[in-house]
C-alpha cells in the first residue's frame, strides 16, 4: 500500500486537537518505510523486481525483518513515540504518533503476498489483496478519501492546502499504479521512493501549518 498508509495519519489528526502536527503523523504513517528503503540502499534489507511476485506490484520483499516485522514495527512505534513524547511534552500526541506508526504494518497485511513476519523469522504473513486489483484499488482510495474527509471536516482552514495534497498523492498512486514499471531494484528506486514521501510529508506539514481542529478555542485561533 502507498497512500493509504497516509488514511491513519488523517484519521489521528481529525480526531482529536491533542494529535502531533499533521506533517509528524505523516513521518509515522511512513516511517518503517523510509527505514526499508535507506536500509535497502545500503544493502541491509533487500528486495527484487519479480513481475510475478502479484497482479499490482513486482516487487519481491523477500528480507525486511527489521522494519516490516510486527516487532520492528513496534519498536519503531515505541522509539518514534518517545521522541515526540521528549519533544512536545503531549504524552496523549505521543501515544497517537506510536499507534501510526504500528498502524503501518496492519495496513500491509491487508495487501501484501506474504512476506511480512512477526519477528523477522521464516513464517510469512500477508492477506494478499494485491492479487485483487479491483478490491485493493478500492480499499486504498477508499480508506485515503474517508480519512481526508473526515480531517477536512474535523478541522478549520482554508480549503487549498488540502486540495493540494489530495491532488499530490492521488497522481503519486496513479503512476505508482499505471506507470511504467521498474525492471530492476536499483538506488534510483529506492530514492524514488524516499523523495516521494519527503514531498508529501512537506505538503502535509504546509496543511497542518494552515489548520486547526475544531475543539481549539482561543487567541490565534480564527472563528
Amino acid at each position: 500500500m502507498f497512500i493509504g498508509h497516509w488514511a491513519p495519519a488523517l484519521a489521528a489528526a481529525a480526531s482529536t486537537k491533542k494529535a502531533p502536527k499533521l506533517g509528524t503523523l505523516f513521518v509515522a504513517a511512513q516511517l518503517v518505510d523510509w527505514a526499508f528503503f535507506t536500509l535497502a540502499l545500503v544493502g541491509i534489507e533487500k528486495m527484487r523486481i519479480d513481475p510475478a511476485a502479484s497482479k499490482m506490484v513486482p516487487f519481491d520483499l523477500y528480507h525486511m525483518p527489521i522494519t516490516h516485522s510486527l516487532l520492528g514495527t513496534a519498536g519503531f512505534a515505541a522509539v518514534f513515540g518517545l521522541i515526540v513524547l521528549l519533544l512536545s511534552r503531549n504524552a496523549t500526541g505521543a501515544v497517537i504518533a506510536a499507534l501510526v506508526v504500528l498502524s503501518h504494518w496492519f495496513v500491509d497485511w491487508l495487501v501484501h503476498v506474504p512476506d511480512l513476519t512477526m519477528a523477522g523469522g521464516d513464517h510469512k504473513l500477508g492477506l494478499g489483496l494485491w492479487n485483487h486489483p479491483a478490491i485493493a484499488i478500492t480499499l486504498e482510495l477508499g480508506i485515503t478519501a474517508l480519512a481526508f474527509w473526515w480531517y477536512v471536516r474535523s478541522t478549520k482552514g482554508p480549503l487549498v492546502p488540502p486540495i493540494v495534497l489530495a491532488v499530490v498523492l492521488l497522481v503519486f498512486q496513479l503512476y505508482n499504479w499505471f506507470g511504467p514499471q521498474p525492471v530492476i531494484a536499483e538506488p534510483q528506486l529506492y530514492i524514488t521512493a524516499l523523495v516521494s514521501y519527503a514531498i508529501a510529508t512537506l505538503l502535509a506539514a504546509w496543511v497542518g501549518s494552515t489548520r486547526w481542529h475544531r475543539s481549539q478555542v482561543g487567541l490565534g485561533v480564527s472563528s
